[in-house]
């Protein structure tokens, strides 16, 4: 059982950067690949970015690709997700995930934690 907490998230004005941290415990974090998501209100779950067990591996939602960076350090037990010219639409509550199997970038996730609320003004 691993235990995921997210942090980072707050106002950011449209343009900016925001990095994204999840840390994880009880367990090592290299026993898993390690996923963002992201969900506003009225709106479906979506797929932000995933990175593979040793980070050799990384696959992006459309709408991250190009501005966003998933990164992770197993020695310290934290995946990141940089995020770059930040728009209104990226706001949302920001979930990191954490996958026991999968390949391809196509993940089965077990684990979650509570997210981290990323507003972005215009």
């Amino acid at each position: 059982q691993v235990q995921l907490v997210e942090s980072g998230g707050g106002p950011v004005q449209a343009g900016g950067s925001l990095r994204l941290s999840c840390v994880a415990s009880g367990d090592m974090l290299r026993r898993y690949a390690m996923g963002w998501f992201r969900q506003a209100p009225g709106k479906e779950r979506e797929f932000v970015a995933v990175i593979s067990w040793l980070g050799g591996s990384t696959y992006y939602g459309d709408s991250a690709k190009g501005r966003f960076t998933i990164s992770r350090d197993n020695s310290v037990n934290t995946v990141h997700l940089q995020m770059t010219m930040l728009r209104p639409e990226d706001t949302a509550t920001y979930f990191c995930a954490a996958a026991t199997r999968g390949w391809g970038g196509n993940y089965e996730y077990d684990y979650w934690g509570q997210g981290t609320q990323v507003t972005v003004s215009s």
